[in-house]
């Protein structure tokens, strides 16, 4: 069988070391995939993401049997789409089930019409009618850009000031793009968040082990928000008892509500959740695998991916074993200094051979045969264990093993679970 994973990040080196273990497999390319994977799969680096006519003659040329599109541009763009329309089965929804994170106007009213718990919240095409509504609007409040802008369109004003400069860096400004031109004003919720990603085929949902994101670029959840500054799984605070009404109040909801919209969702739907006073509510969606939650969470799955991958598309989920170790897993993001904002790139990377199994490689480029820094986000340094605090150390451990000038890391990833553990 002939793979091809579209994409070049973390998450698409995860997705690709999760998929080789199926021994079927005799070859996985990824377009464009990153220098730092160059063990596991091949790499087509001159065939980007987005470049999706780029991919449908690729996959027919090289005669692709399964497609994995995992980020989510090119999933909102129509890839699935394109490849569906050649022939070729993909893991992935199309493009009409994607808004359901690629507008954060149609999650909302989606919600909203299917009475599935989220934050209030009102919509806005123009910047003064927003800024009028901001002068007695509660406060602290969240302002959402309405399309994708590569994780960074939310904005959590803690001050009627900051939520003013939102809107106007948003909708005036233009600084995602169209993206900002129609907007999201919503209540701010309070809780501890959990990231739930599942597999549906459209009618059956399973979700995988549950996990917890740090997004702030500083310990103690202080500086900007980043793409992800480390993970763990499973999170303390997803008990079964809130599992079982995620399950029945948002789960099977959601899934219902696209199918009756005509738009059954396939693929991987992530659940962003916040555990509040009133139970648990959505705080987004995302149409794939988040990052860097893949890479806790397929290290502790145990059945095939390919398999339920297949399955998701071709309608046999309910069938089809899906089972995760009853184990902890750490994931700490290594970025470059400066990361979210400016940040340098070029530097070496040296790391321990013994190391290199447990890194997923993201940002990196490859310079005169070595491996150099390439972006903010460069590696995620991962390790498995029985317990947290184990799995916890063990990441550390091999941080300490992998070397690059200007290397960042939060020293504190997995450090909340931990008292949440102790105070449960």
């Amino acid at each position: 069988m002939k793979i091809m994973v579209v994409g070049g990040g973390g998450r698409e080196h995860a997705i690709i070391r999760k998929l080789k273990e199926n021994k079927e497999i005799e070859v996985i390319y990824a377009l464009p995939g990153n220098a730092g994977m160059a063990e596991d799969a091949v790499l087509v680096p001159e065939i980007g993401a987005k470049d999706i006519e780029k991919q449908v003659k690729f996959a027919t040329e090289k005669g692709i049997d399964f497609a994995v599109v995992a980020p989510d541009d090119p999933l909102a763009m129509g890839a699935v789409d394109a490849l569906n329309a050649v022939g070729i089965p993909c893991f992935g929804p199309n493009a009409t089930a994607a808004r359901i994170e690629s507008s954060k106007v149609f999650a909302k009213d989606l919600m909203k019409k299917y009475g599935i718990p989220t934050a209030k919240y009102e919509v806005f095409t123009e910047s003064d009618k927003a800024l009028a509504y901001l002068e007695n609007a509660p406060i602290p409040t969240v302002i959402k850009a309405d399309g994708l802008a590569l994780g960074k369109g939310v904005i959590i004003a803690m001050t009627r000031e900051d939520a003013m400069t939102a809107v106007k860096e948003m909708m005036q400004d233009k600084v995602f793009g169209e993206s900002g031109s129609r907007i999201v004003i919503e209540e701010f919720l309070e809780g501890p968040e959990v990231s739930v990603l599942s597999f549906t085929d459209g009618k059956t949902v399973v979700p995988m082990i549950s996990s917890m994101d740090h997004k702030r670029a500083h310990d103690n959840d202080e500086g900007l928000n980043t793409g992800g500054m480390g993970t763990i799984a499973p999170n303390p605070y997803y008990t079964d008892a809130v599992a079982e009404r995620c399950m029945n109040e948002i789960f099977l909801p959601t899934i219902r509500a696209m199918e009756k919209e005509g738009c059954p969702f396939k693929g991987c739907l992530y659940f962003g959740l916040m555990i509040t006073g009133d139970g648990p509510k959505v705080i987004e969606y995302n149409c794939r695998f988040g990052d860097p939650e893949t890479q806790v969470v397929l290290p502790l799955l145990r059945s095939d991916l390919y398999t339920i991958m297949r399955a998701t598309e071709n309608g046999t989920l309910a069938e089809t074993k899906v089972e995760f170790a009853k184990e902890s897993c750490c994931c700490v993001i290594m970025a470059s200094k400066g990361y979210p904002e400016k940040y340098e790139k070029g530097f070496a990377i040296e790391m321990e051979p013994a190391v290199a199994p447990y890194v997923y490689v993201a940002g990196v480029a490859n310079k005169d045969g070595k491996l150099v820094t390439n972006g903010g986000r460069v590696l995620g340094v991962t390790a498995t264990a029985k317990t947290l605090e184990e799995a916890i150390a063990t990441a550390y451990d091999r941080v300490k093993s992998v070397h690059f000038e200007n290397a960042y890391y939060r020293s504190d990833i997995g450090q909340k679970a931990l008292r949440a553990n102790k105070e449960s």
